[in-house]
């Protein structure tokens, strides 16, 4: 790991409003040497300092990954992180105008007002559109021709956290393999002494009118029924898009932990977690409601659940999202990843559609679609991607499509899903640690390959007449990632499953 000092006071400068001159040129143990542009503020300042200890900041790479970056802040993610970012993020991409925003953690605002200052000084124009979900930067980046946008957040990690997602024209994602390497080297070896030309300007803007208006046009409002629902927004950025959308819709919204707060006073936003499940399900029994609807903190995911409280895998809820596409789009492309892949199949050559299998991970599905033209992709990590929404990922988008279904067909959500789930039994996703997963990997292809079709789109996945699983390594850890699917057995899946278990395990 790579790292850089550099001393910044931007908790000084929040508070008392003053400007600090660059301070990586200033040694950070003189502090005599230190020039404020506000003398009103002179000797305040120098009290505080000598009250606390100097604030160093270190610049670490520890938090790039393959499409994002997060990290713990302070440590590994902070203010002098975000300003340089900003400054090589505009020669990088050539970027005049540049959209950010931030969800509810703490840390948000002052990491925005980083990133803005070093965007600008660099010579972009910056939208800022304040506290939002990421898909309102990805919105905003392609509605208003942006040359790129950057959200802040770190997602569902828990609240020590924060960190950073890429977009450039378009909204085309920003990864490893497309820029955000450029990024963590020009971050760390790059010279950030005062540039020679002309700053951009900040420019906020309330975008959620917009962005609301956008995202009803993905159902008729007209043949909307009535429901009670439960909206979980966990105290993350939702709770304010729930609150535009219910003046435009029926529903008669139960609100659960609507209110944003950083602190995540309920537990950390991540409804995939079995312990997090209760809080949405529990009201909806007790309620009455006809369907539960989580999100994760910058609402990028969200997760159904039926009138009995019970969880929906993401698998079925891509064929039911496909649905809801197909029976408007006659002959359309499906995207589809590899861990479960049966029932998408099925539902798309019912509906005359073509399911399309790419590769997991949100810039391999939307390369994909853009390549294909297909008009929704989904994936069993409850990521929705959809062509008119700039082929990116939305988690308000697919509640709206299934409420708009449960419409149509007059059943109740378990009704509509038991079918399938009876049709195609599934494991859901098993991990396990191991010392050597790619050991494990070569072991479990040696033993069912010859037995059966094998694919590598991701991982590993190997097909018989009446099961099929995949097996996955982990990018961040020593851990194998386990999928299994049978026809119309789910006896056959448990048995399956365990055996596969037990090869990887033993």
């Amino acid at each position: 790991m790579v790292l850089r000092h550099a001393v910044f006071y931007w908790k000084y400068a929040d508070s008392l409003n003053f400007f600090l001159l660059p301070s990586r040129e200033i040694d950070a143990f003189s502090r005599k040497n230190i020039i404020f542009s506000n003398p009103v503020n002179h000797e305040v300042i120098r009290q505080r300092i000598q009250q606390e200890e100097v604030a160093v900041m270190k610049i670490s790479n520890k938090g790039f990954g393959a499409y994002d970056i997060r990290g713990i802040y302070p440590e590994e993610v902070n203010e002098e992180l975000a300003y340089r970012i900003g400054r090589v993020f505009v020669d990088l991409f050539h970027a005049k105008k540049v959209a950010i925003g931030h969800d509810i953690r703490l840390s948000g605002p002052s990491i925005r007002d980083a990133l803005a200052k070093g965007l600008t000084e660099a010579g972009a124009d910056v939208m800022d559109i304040g506290q939002c979900g990421t898909e309102m930067i990805y919105f905003t980046t392609a509605h208003y021709g942006l040359d790129g946008g950057i959200m802040i957040t770190a997602s569902h990690n828990p609240k020590e956290y924060n960190g950073m997602k890429f977009v450039r024209k378009e909204s085309r994602p920003i990864s490893s393999d497309t820029g955000l390497k450029d990024i963590e080297k020009a971050v760390m070896e790059g010279d950030f002494k005062p540039l020679d030309r002309p700053k951009g300007k900040i420019e906020e803007v309330d975008v959620l009118d917009e962005y609301v208006k956008h995202i009803l046009t993905y159902v008729d409002l007209k043949a909307l029924k009535p429901f009670k629902i439960v909206v979980n927004t966990g105290n993350g950025a939702a709770g304010p898009i729930i609150n535009a959308l219910e003046k435009h819709l029926p529903f008669e919204m139960v609100k659960v932990f609507n209110e944003p707060d950083g602190n995540f006073p309920n537990g950390v936003p991540n409804p995939i977690l079995q312990e997090n499940r209760e809080a949405t399900a529990k009201v909806v029994r007790e309620s009455g409601a006809a369907v539960g609807i989580a999100w994760d903190g910058d609402f990028d995911r969200c997760f159904l659940f039926d009138e009995k409280g019970g969880f929906i895998e993401g698998y079925y809820m891509v064929g039911f999202l496909a649905q809801a596409f197909l029976k408007k789009n006659k002959g359309a492309k499906i995207i589809y990843d590899p861990r479960l892949v049966w029932n998408t199949i099925e539902i798309c050559k019912e509906l005359g559609g073509e399911a399309v299998m790419c590769k997991s991970g949100h810039a391999f599905i939307k390369d994909k679609m853009r390549k294909v033209n297909a008009v929704y992709g989904g994936e069993m990590s409850a990521h929705h991607y959809f062509r008119d929404f700039s082929y990116c990922d939305s988690g308000m988008i697919p509640w709206l499509l299934v409420l708009e279904l449960m419409s149509a067909a007059g059943k109740p959500l378990s009704e509509l899903m038991a079918e399938r789930m009876a049709r195609y039994p599934i494991s859901g996703e098993v991990n396990s640690k191991v010392a050597d997963a790619h050991a494990v990997m070569k072991k479990v292809e040696e033993i069912y390959g010859g037995k059966g079709k094998v694919t590598k789109v991701d991982g590993l996945s190997v097909e018989f007449a009446d099961w099929r699983f995949n097996l996955r390594m982990s990018n961040t850890e020593p851990v194998i990632r386990l999928n299994v699917e049978t026809r119309h057995d789910e006896k056959l899946m448990k048995e399956k499953t365990e055996e596969l278990l037990a090869v990887i395990r033993g």
